[in-house]
């Protein structure tokens, strides 16, 4: 069975070796027909720390990891992360 792959925007980064990536969807409503959006946070293994608040990255499932982990950043596809302050400093 294939790997499912998300793409979606990092919203955070504060813990040790895993982001919080949240990945958007639209779906029509069903009665009124309306596009609306759906959001959803993964968490994901992020090995070496490389990716910070704001970047959108593609995410692929894995093995269990840990209780939340079930995923992995595989790629960065946008580097538009908002400075940190250890960046301006």
């Amino acid at each position: 069975m294939p790997k499912r792959v998300l793409t979606g925007t990092i919203v955070s980064d504060k813990t040790d070796k895993t982001v919080v990536v949240k990945v958007e969807r639209r779906v029509k409503h069903p009665l009124y027909g309306k596009i609306i959006k759906r959001s959803k946070k993964y968490h994901a293994h992020d090995e070496g720390n490389e990716f910070r608040e704001g970047e959108t990255v593609r995410i692929e499932e894995t093995r269990p990891i840990s209780k939340l982990k079930t995923w992995r950043v595989i790629e960065r596809l946008d580097t538009h992360a908002t400075p940190t302050k250890a960046d301006i400093a």
